[in-house]
């Protein structure tokens, strides 16, 4: 393929992308929104969120900043649909499921704070903070790179968990890319999301989950059937299955050894059809991964569990080295939240009221998708101290927007003068705000009756 044709081609599909969000993603505000998300991928680190208005690319006054966040509205439903379907139909595509915590420490007067987990700060000698939850689905292309972009990204409500969220949003994923026969969605979590309350929701569902396991877990083989006709009720579990008693273990269905770059000598094991104590209607499997076999002390191995969906796609294999190499797609979404929070200011702006912390949080995202698209295109335009880069992180193709907006142009219309603001009406009261109590949850979430089944 000719390289200039190559370019051009990708050009028009940051350009096709640029102009559906525009038309159909923002509702009210949208070219104040649209100079907002260029002058957030073009800027460079500023010292605080109205400096984004000093960008070549806002054309606006500086409150109209607040304005498109505030006063804007997005398609949300819409947008999640069309984030989804930009993801390849074919193949295995690998999804991270995390949540994150925007700290509210100073927000007295915002509704539906809760406590969340952050790092740094303390309350009663614990990392904890008043603040937001948010959940993120993100589609992540490599592993081993910084990128993973969002297909849906939503506050955790003050009456659900994150893990009631997550399971929405799979479900919504699964219905996006319903019609498309050759592709396996493989939606990889931590720890907490081997819990069967996570499990028995997205139990069903076209797509596969592997999620880490603690290493002191104790799982049961289905159990044995009786000859003739036993009394009383079936049994629910067989044999034992303990991680820490390899005498538990017995055989392992299948057994791959295998020389990886980054990770080195690797060792597999997998056992089928496992379940936990409480929840004995749900079956998976589980891979054991040891690696690094080369050195003389190996880290610990590393449990995973497989649920797969009731219907494979056709052509389409999984293994022990399909489920090991879907965790290593996890890890991109921790340095790419880190980019958000860091470069892309997504947790500085103190606004008013938690929807527009929600839209923010939209755009930063969707900062992340044009950067992506951009990154083919993007010449590597390093700083004196910084060394060149043949694959670009999201903040290396930062640096080269400029350029590139200078290309394809915006599809936001110009500014219209307005005149001076009327102000506050004359004689009409102000309510002074009510400070709002912080939601305390149950640290552990009742076990619903499908589990306990």
């Amino acid at each position: 393929m000719n390289p200039q044709n190559s370019i051009q081609e990708q050009l028009n599909k940051l350009t096709e992308f640029r102009q559906k969000v525009y038309h159909l993603a923002f509702t009210l505000r949208r070219d104040a929104q649209f100079e907002l998300l260029d002058a957030l991928v073009s800027k460079g680190r500023v010292p605080s969120f109205p400096w984004l208005s000093t960008a070549g690319c806002f054309r606006r006054a500086w409150p109209s900043v607040y304005d498109a966040v505030e006063q804007g509205r997005q398609d949300t439903a819409w947008l999640a649909s069309y984030l989804a379907r930009q993801v390849p139909g074919s193949g295995i595509q690998y999804y991270a499921l995390d949540a994150t915590g925007w700290a509210r420490q100073q927000g007295r007067m915002m509704p539906e704070r809760q406590y969340i987990y952050q790092p740094g700060k303390n309350l009663k000698g614990k990392p904890v903070a008043a603040g937001y939850a948010y959940s993120l689905l993100d589609w992540v292309p490599e592993p081993r790179q910084s990128w993973s972009l969002s297909v849906d990204v939503a506050r955790v409500p003050g009456a659900g968990t994150d893990l009631e969220l997550g399971a929405q949003q799979v479900k919504a994923l699964c219905q996006a890319r319903a019609d498309l026969t050759t592709v396996l969605d493989v939606i990889v979590g931590d720890c907490k999301y081997s819990s069967p309350t996570f499990l028995a929701e997205v139990q069903g569902q076209p797509c596969g989950i592997v999620a880490r396991m603690r290493k002191n877990r104790v799982l049961y083989h289905a159990p044995e059937p009786k000859p003739g006709k036993p009394l009383g009720r079936p049994r629910k579990h067989g044999r034992r299955f303990a991680f820490k008693e390899p005498e538990t273990w017995g055989e392992p269905e299948e057994f791959i050894q295998l020389e990886h770059p980054y990770w080195g000598q690797v060792e597999l094991r997998r056992w089928p059809q496992l379940h936990g104590k409480g929840a004995a209607a749900i079956s998976f499997d589980i891979v054991r991964a040891q690696v690094h076999l080369e050195r003389s002390k190996p880290p610990n191995p590393l449990w995973l569990m497989w649920l797969p969906p009731p219907v494979m796609p056709a052509g389409i294999e999984v293994t022990a080295e399909s489920v090991w190499l879907g965790y290593d797609h996890r890890w991109p979404i921790e340095p790419n939240i880190r980019f958000r929070k860091q470069q892309l200011m997504w947790t500085s702006p103190q606004f008013h009221t938690p929807e527009a912390g929600d839209r923010w949080s939209i755009l930063v995202s969707l900062a992340v998708w044009t950067l992506y698209l951009a990154r083919p295109i993007a010449q590597d335009c390093p700083l004196p101290w910084q060394p060149r880069q043949i694959k670009l992180t999201p903040s290396r193709v930062r640096q080269a927007m400029r350029d590139i907006f200078a290309q394809i142009g915006t599809p936001a219309g110009s500014p219209q003068t307005r005149g001076n603001s009327p102000g506050w009406p004359k004689g009409k009261p102000r309510e002074r705000r009510q400070p709002q109590p912080v939601i305390k949850k149950q640290a552990k979430t009742p076990k619903s009756a499908a589990i306990s089944a």
